[in-house]
């Protein structure tokens, strides 16, 4: 009991002290999270909403709600380049003191043709943050006497300001490399992106506590994550990897998707549409494995994933992690379709 009060303690509060940001599983579709570069980057316009809840099997839950979308502008005359453009929010509520955190953010980008198959981009986002407490809902630590928590006891922290905002600012460089099929049916298609970002570059204040100093720390983000056809088949596999650090934490995730295509639809009257289904699995080192399940429908995407915790809070979570969903609408198709800007 007392090694669960502990670690409801350190998870309603936690992050309200050391103002980590949030992160999904399913970073693939959570793109200007990733990398502001994205933005246009691989696909000529997307539209994504997100959904997170974990933490349920020990204290009120973390919920994530998320919404991006990007999309490409006309290539400029000389064929070098195109501008792309992206908008980003997120709202996250945390642990029992009801931390919220909201952002808005805008990313202009601009990708350059190195040659017909390949880009690299870079990116400027801007936008403002918003955090809020309710701190007459938590559990602090001068109150544990020894037994349990006794709301009862002051809790001994002076409040600056229960609701603030901030100006926030990012930058990321991104390269994109893709090669279509050789031939029709083919499946020999070769993508593969990489970048590197640095949020909060402008280290905004983020601390409730008078004196707290507790500037939020630049978050750095790198990642590569590829598809590759099997030749001749209906399967694929898209390996990634991503890395975040932000201040002394830090957070790897590794795995592969496996995807088969059920129907591959008519290339010609369109009256049937292209299906496809694929399994993730992947590893949060010293956190959790992720599983994922994603359907793929013409210009759709349904993605649901579940964290099984392997950390050292297995004790009071049981292994139970998060729950998460994507819904993703996006031009061209994720599985033939062919970016008009990368065939002019």
């Amino acid at each position: 009991m007392k090694t669960l009060l502990y670690v409801s303690f350190i998870i309603s509060f936690g992050l309200a002290s050391l103002a980590q940001d949030i992160h999904f599983s399913q970073m693939r579709y959570s793109p200007l999270t990733v990398n502001p570069a994205l933005a246009g980057a691989e696909k000529d316009l997307q539209a994504i909403v997100n959904y997170r809840n974990q933490w349920n099997s020990v204290a009120s839950p973390y919920s994530t709600m998320a919404a991006s979308f990007d999309m490409r502008f006309k290539e400029n005359r000389s064929g070098n380049g195109f501008l792309a453009a992206g908008i980003n929010f997120f709202n996250d509520v945390a642990g029992d003191v009801r931390m919220r955190t909201t952002n808005f953010n805008t990313s202009l980008a601009y990708h350059i043709r190195i040659d017909r198959k390949s880009t690299i981009g870079a990116a400027l986002q801007a936008g403002l943050g918003q955090r809020g407490i309710s701190p007459q809902n938590g559990l602090w630590a001068s109150q544990f006497d020894g037994s349990g928590f006794d709301q009862s006891i002051s809790s001994g922290e002076s409040f600056n300001e229960l609701n603030f905002s901030h100006f926030d600012m990012g930058a990321g460089l991104v390269y994109h490399y893709s090669k279509n099929e050789g031939y029709m049916r083919g499946n020999d298609q070769f993508s593969l992106t990489a970048g590197f970002a640095a949020f909060h570059v402008n280290r905004p204040e983020s601390s409730f506590i008078v004196g707290g100093g507790d500037d939020l720390a630049v978050r750095w983000s790198g990642f590569v994550h590829s598809l590759y056809g099997i030749r001749n088949t209906n399967w694929a596999l898209m390996p990634a990897l991503y890395y975040n650090r932000q201040g002394p934490h830090q957070e790897v995730l590794a795995g592969s998707y496996v995807r088969v295509v059920v129907n591959e639809g008519s290339k010609v009257t369109g009256f049937i549409q292209e299906l496809a289904i694929s399994y993730g699995a992947f590893f949060r080192f010293g956190d959790a494995f992720v599983n994922k399940l994603m359907l793929e429908y013409d210009n759709y995407s349904l993605g649901f994933s579940y964290d099984f915790n392997v950390s050292s809070l297995t004790q009071a979570s049981k292994g139970r992690g998060g729950v998460e969903f994507f819904l993703r609408y996006v031009l061209p198709s994720p599985i033939s379709g062919v970016s008009r800007a990368r065939i002019k």
